[in-house]
């Protein structure tokens, strides 16, 4: 007869501190990716923790636990962009060394920005994981608990929706020449 100890819960807490411990630079950097504002991303990290903390005994197979406190970090992001209900311009930090190039790759990347704050969050959050965090396709699947395929999709997706928009900053510019 096998019976629950409280020692399964403390030692899903203790996996939990040290996952949360090993991955809090790249929950930073993730929630930072959707808010661009510093103290936003410190407030979805502290949020992402304390929901995990908190709901730590709905998570039943450990193997899972990084995944599942990804989505909480996404989920919290997605809040803070709702309840701020705002444009958030992309900061320079996002794409390393921008100074380094010419100014014509400056405008390039700075077009690139643009047009990914316009995208649906579905599109943006595939965008953001599988480019700027430089995750796998079954990654970002399983962190988004949804079909590789959809994040195939959603992915072809938001590049042809950022193509069109950089298209039309484009013919913009070439407008006003």
């Amino acid at each position: 007869m096998h019976t629950h100890t409280p020692n399964h819960s403390t030692e899903k807490i203790d996996h939990l501190y040290t996952l949360i411990e090993e991955n809090k630079d790249p929950l930073y950097r993730l929630a930072y990716s959707f808010v661009k504002n510093r103290d936003e991303a410190l407030d979805i990290v502290q949020d992402t923790i304390c929901k995990a903390i908190t709901s730590i005994d709905s998570v039943r197979k450990p193997e899972f636990l990084k995944s599942w406190l990804y989505r909480i970090a996404i989920n919290s992001a997605h809040n803070s962009l709702r309840k701020t209900r705002r444009i958030v311009s992309m900061d320079m930090s996002i794409l390393e060394n921008v100074r380094h190039h010419s100014d014509k790759n400056r405008d390039q990347i700075f077009d690139v920005r643009q047009a990914l704050e316009k995208l649906d969050l579905k599109y943006k959050t595939v965008i953001i994981l599988r480019f700027f965090e430089d995750m796998t396709l079954e990654s970002v699947a399983e962190i988004l608990d949804i079909p590789v395929s959809t994040v195939k999709t959603r992915l072809y997706r938001g590049l042809q929706k950022l193509k069109i928009d950089l298209q039309e900053v484009e013919n913009l510019e070439k407008s006003i020449k």
